[in-house]
């Protein structure tokens, strides 16, 4: 007999991959659309597809952060890439070097700063 509150196989696979990709774990927000095809599309699905591994992705998704200039969902990537091992601190001020000359100073100057910001945040701990 199934637990009709228990979240699906789809959502739990969804949560599981945003804890991994945010490193920290995140509600099962119920009766939200947007949040629902998040987790169960987005992440359960797209995250996991063959192919890419999750610095691969988590790479792609801060070129592309850079490039919209959103210094405030750099910072939640930067901080996750470094709590989940996957870059370092010489390897994000690189991606910010590189950056710069595809989107632009005023875009990769927003990154660095995410990126400096968060690097401060984590030598205070």
């Amino acid at each position: 007999m199934t637990d009709e509150h228990a979240p699906s196989e789809t959502r739990q696979r969804g949560l599981k991959t945003m804890s991994e990709v945010y490193g920290f774990d995140l509600p099962n927000l119920k009766g939200d659309p947007f949040y629902e095809v998040t987790v169960d599309h987005l992440f359960a699905d797209i995250w996991n597809r063959p192919g890419l591994t999750m610095r691969d992705r988590r790479l792609l998704l801060l070129g592309v952060i850079a490039a919209q200039g959103n210094a405030e969902i750099a910072e939640i990537q930067v901080g996750a890439a470094l709590r989940n091992g996957e870059l370092d601190a010489d390897q994000l001020r690189e991606i910010a070097v590189f950056l710069a000359h595809y989107i632009g100073w005023p875009s990769a100057t927003k990154l660095d700063g995410a990126i400096r910001k968060t690097l401060a945040k984590d030598q205070k701990k």
